[in-house]
């Protein structure tokens, strides 16, 4: 029984390691201010549009 356990933990991890491997070369890289700003901005827009267009 003890030999069952011991291949489960290897093949899970490398497939978390080939998954992470494969995330880091995709997408857009974004600074954390820059989303943060842009969040703030779209809120602030929304307020604005609220105060104009009163529904």
């Amino acid at each position: 029984m003890a030999k069952k356990g011991k291949g489960t933990g290897f093949q899970s991890a490398a497939g978390l390691i080939r998954y992470f491997e494969e995330e880091k070369s995709k997408g857009p890289k974004l600074d954390p201010k820059l989303v943060a700003y842009m969040a703030v901005l779209f809120a602030i827009v929304v307020v604005l549009a609220r105060y104009f267009w009163p529904t």
